[in-house]
């Protein structure tokens, strides 16, 4: 791709972009939200069509108007939001919409043939007759890709892969892309998580604000690239040098659980979180602490055990009851659970505190405008009007909104699910900040997390889990990478 330029009637989106990606090639395209990844990506597969520049494959220069001219140039896409049916057979996805048919009739045979083919060349088992809702998330991914080798794909592009995959998956999906590699597919790997992208890629191109910045070889003569070097050139500061976390008084203890169970998911949990403490909760994909906290917060109603929240017991069996206490709670997976799409960003603020802006049987405007514009200006939010869609704003602005709307329910406990997923490094330095902001003001953070590095910035003490149980306790000066390792795979600190 040669000086690519785009503007949607504004400002430049794209200023003079060269991209370029060599044959078996992993390329990490990377950027905070905005800075162009996704429009440059919707360019070379045909759904946004560039100002000026032009796309060469194979040294000649090739006009791309459509996905399906894309397709035939044997483009692909795997995006973050899966696209397959659940109810179908892995090889009835392979071939939904071009199935093989034999004198009118579906050739099944053929086509499951094809799709064990597929996935061999992929070193991968698993049954061209499996259900594709009985598969792990790693597993639907592998239909995706399945899906683009079967059409000759020879540039695969990964939007944020590995977002909802756990370390063993992500392995999985890994070694899956070394595979196609040494095939001699092009892979472009856009991604927020920078270790990941030193481990798996070769080369990287970053941009900021529509504007290539940097690019070059993740190895050279020198040695590796750092996460330091790639994330300085992402926003254009050093993002790791200073420090968020803030010694601060911890006042006496706000949440007591004891022997907390859910049938099937956790059992015995038993801790306690004091006001103004922020306490991570991590462990490995399917540990239970995202039950355990929708237990806490009326989600999961047929817990056993005891909770004692501001010194008295508490039976929580619905949202409600938990927001009565004083317990916020922002959600794993924003897109599914945090906004919704079709509301505006004023909409989603006020939709848990509607009552408090309603006068009479109207919305007092006023108001509820007022409060939602304070509320995003305290967070630091970047918006054009609070009348605009959710969907467009970028990742981490999303998240401050979904922040914003709990936060004006005045929470004594605010539990954070993966409070940074999908969002870039800037916006995860915001974020925590503005955990630690709270927590100085006496908020109570509950912190889950997949990524040990995000409890170590900013958690006073950590639990760990492990199949459901409660693995061990670290305070903040016992917090390595290595020790939750440890715990997280059921092992014990010596």
């Amino acid at each position: 791709m040669q000086n690519i330029c785009k503007s949607f009637g504004g400002p430049l989106v794209l200023n003079n972009v060269n991209f370029e990606v060599d044959k078996g090639e992993i390329h990490a395209l990377l950027g905070e939200n905005g800075a162009g990844k996704s429009t440059l990506m919707n360019i070379l597969g045909g759904v946004v069509h560039a100002n000026s520049g032009e796309i060469l494959i194979d040294g000649c220069p090739v006009k791309i108007s459509s996905p399906s001219d894309a397709q035939k140039y044997g483009i692909a896409f795997v995006h973050q939001e899966l696209n397959v049916v659940n109810d179908l057979k892995v090889y009835e996805n392979l071939f939904l919409g071009r199935e093989i048919l034999k004198r009118g009739i579906l050739d099944i045979n053929s086509m499951r043939k094809a799709t064990w083919e597929v996935l061999d060349k992929m070193n991968v088992k698993l049954s061209p007759d499996a259900m594709v809702k009985d598969l792990d998330t790693s597993y639907k991914q592998v239909v995706e890709i399945a899906k683009a080798l079967l059409q000759n794909a020879r540039i695969i592009i990964f939007d944020e892969p590995t977002t909802s995959l756990s370390n063993t998956e992500i392995e999985n999906l890994f070694n899956i892309m070394r595979t196609l590699k040494e095939q001699n597919v092009s892979m472009i790997f856009i991604s927020h998580k920078l270790k990941e992208v030193i481990e798996i890629c070769d080369t990287y191109t970053i941009l900021r604000d529509g504007v290539v910045v940097a690019n070059g070889k993740i190895s050279d003569s020198k040695g590796k690239i750092t996460i330091d070097e790639l994330a300085r050139h992402m926003v254009g500061k050093e993002m790791y040098a200073h420090t968020i976390y803030r010694e601060r008084e911890i006042g006496k203890p706000l949440l007591e659980v004891n022997q907390l169970s859910l049938d099937g998911v956790f059992k015995d949990l038993s801790f306690t979180i004091n006001k103004g403490e922020i306490v991570g909760f991590t462990g490995l994909l399917g540990d239970g602490r995202s039950e355990m906290a929708q237990c806490l917060f009326g989600y999961n109603k047929h817990y056993t055990g005891s909770i004692n929240f501001k010194g008295k017991n508490i039976v929580v069996r619905s949202t409600e009851d938990a927001l009565k206490c004083g317990i916020g709670y922002v959600p794993r997976n924003r897109k599914e659970n945090g906004i919704i799409k079709h509301l505006t960003i004023k909409e989603n603020f006020s939709i848990v505190t509607l009552k408090k802006f309603i006068k009479g049987i109207f919305i007092n405007g006023k108001r509820e405008k007022d409060a939602c514009c304070a509320m995003l200006k305290q967070l630091n939010t970047k918006f054009g009007s609070i009348d605009d869609p959710i969907i467009s704003l970028s990742g981490g602005n999303q998240q401050k909104v979904v922040l914003s709307k709990w936060l004006e329910t005045n929470p004594d406990l605010l539990i954070l699910d993966n409070p940074t997923q999908g969002v870039d490094v800037g916006a995860k330095d915001d974020i925590y900040t503005i955990i630690m902001d709270l927590a100085t003001k006496g908020i109570t953070i509950m912190l889950l997390s997949n990524e040990p590095q995000e409890i170590m910035r900013v958690c006073d003490r950590a639990y760990v889990m492990y199949h459901g149980s409660i693995q061990g306790e670290l305070s903040r000066s016992e917090m390595t990478e290595e020790n939750f390792m440890v715990l997280a795979t059921g092992g014990t600190l010596q």
